[in-house]
């Protein structure tokens, strides 16, 4: 980059010297010091000498700003909006009835029991907390898993469900060069930049029907069958973002049909267990049905959602091989992997889940949590639907709120609709029409129903 001369003199205040004519001799009669900074002398009066002071320009000052992130930025806008009637529906966090921030009581006693032990902060192994490797992957697949009984599982945390992508992400790309990656249309905003930012190439199968607000299931077959042979297909273990829209189990069958048929490598992203259906095992279903089958497959997890760690970074990453051999080998690129990014995970979250699933009672208590929360996003989604219908003037159908699943609920609205439903209803959520249920109270529906009515019907 280059530097400006600027000269302060009596002839004129400020004249821009070239720097490539000025030449100072170090130690001469031209150079000066003041404050640490070089100065030259460029002409000398009866009185004073005038001088040019160095600027630089920034060595960052090609470097354009960032555009803001779609889902984190609406908490951002949302924060600043003083309406009385405000919602934040776009982040998919947990809230009370009250939209106040959730910390389960399950986690409050595991973190006590940590204090009563006075454990130590020393740095984990790179594959991170045993204890948490063995408890995450048992929730995944099962005790009694015959995965985990012939140890064909590389589990490895990671730093929750992004971070464990992304060290899936760097797998493919040194070990699967030229892999395609498959992804549901539409999908979490951030699969798409973990694949970019990993040099993974990608392309979309059709996922979504927005004539129907379901499942597009033919075209998703077609396209997984169309695809290369030996692609990876992404897919939502449950509770499918942004839509909430899940195959049935007959058609989980049928996509593993094909993706056996084709070579093909499922890759699960499962950021709900427990958290969908209010059950463990049936959010890992549609998981153990590929891994029962004797398919090799990757399964990304996260613990933000289910035992409302978002803050502390914990999920894993698990790689089901076809023998202990080759899970003991994948693993050890996995941890190779991680030591240049981050070189070990963090402990503090791996440490609770370690503690709720290693208790029994504690266990169980986290289950009629998971099981209240899940209850309350389903009678927030009940009342919702019951509100809208009861406002509806014309034979829309809106039963497909009823049919998603999970914290959110992909409205059919589009980008126009959207930005009314904020600009006019301070209602704040993504442009592609998803809501998060979770960050809606039962007094506030009838609001909520008003703003998607309007927004309907009343903006093309």
């Amino acid at each position: 980059m280059a530097s400006s001369l600027l000269s302060f003199g009596s002839a004129s205040p400020l004249t821009l010297l070239d720097p490539l004519k000025v030449n100072p001799r170090v130690g001469g009669s031209n150079q000066a010091t003041f404050l640490g900074k070089n100065f030259i002398k460029t002409k000398k009066s009866f009185t004073r000498t005038s001088m040019a002071v160095a600027v630089e320009v920034s060595k960052f000052n090609e470097l354009t700003m960032a555009p803001p992130d779609p889902i984190l930025g609406v908490s951002e806008a949302f924060r600043a909006d003083t309406h009385e009637m405000k919602l934040n529906l776009g982040v998919g966090a947990y809230r009370t009835e009250d939209l106040q921030p959730y910390v389960l009581d399950v986690v409050k006693k595991a973190e006590n029991l940590m204090l009563e032990r006075g454990e130590n902060k020393e740095y984990l192994p790179i594959e991170g907390l045993a204890a948490f490797n063995k408890a995450t992957a048992e929730l995944l697949f099962g005790v009694e898993s015959s995965v985990l009984q012939q140890q064909r599982v590389a589990t490895v945390q990671g730093l929750s469900g992004t971070g464990s992508l992304r060290l899936a992400a760097e797998l493919i790309e040194r070990y699967f060069p030229g892999a395609k990656v498959l992804i549901s249309a539409p999908t979490w905003g951030n699969h798409k930049n973990i694949f970019n930012d990993a040099g993974v190439p990608w392309s979309e199968y059709r996922y979504y029907d927005p004539k129907t607000v379901g499942l597009d299931f033919d075209g998703m077959i077609s396209d997984i069958k169309a695809a290369p042979a030996g692609s990876f297909v992404l897919l939502h273990g449950c509770a499918h973002n942004p839509t909430g829209i899940d195959p049935t189990p007959e058609q989980w069958e049928v996509i593993a049909d094909v993706i056996q048929e084709k070579n093909h490598i499922p890759f699960f992203d499962v950021a709900y267990q427990g958290f969908a259906s209010g059950s463990l095992d049936e959010d890992a279903s549609s998981v153990r049905l590929f891994a029962d089958r004797g398919m090799e497959l990757l399964v990304a997890q996260s613990y933000s959602k289910n035992l409302g760690l978002y803050s502390e970074r914990i999920g894993a990453i698990n790689v089901v091989c076809s023998s202990s051999e080759v899970a003991q080998r994948v693993k050890s690129q996995l941890k190779r992997i991680a030591r240049p990014m981050y070189s070990n995970p963090p402990i503090h979250g791996a440490r609770i889940v370690a503690n709720v699933v290693g208790s029994p009672d504690l266990f169980n208590e986290w289950k009629e949590e998971m099981a209240l929360m899940a209850g309350r996003i389903k009678s927030v989604r009940q009342k919702l639907y019951d509100s809208i219908t009861s406002k509806e003037k014309t034979s829309k159908d809106w039963s497909f709120i009823l049919k998603q699943i999970g914290m959110f609920s992909f409205t059919g609205l589009n980008k126009a609709q959207s930005e009314n439903m904020t600009s006019k209803w301070h209602v704040y959520m993504t442009k592609d029409g998803r809501i998060s249920l979770a960050g809606l109270s039962a007094a506030k529906c009838d609001y909520l129903a008003d703003a998607i009515i309007d927004s309907y019907h009343n903006v093309s």
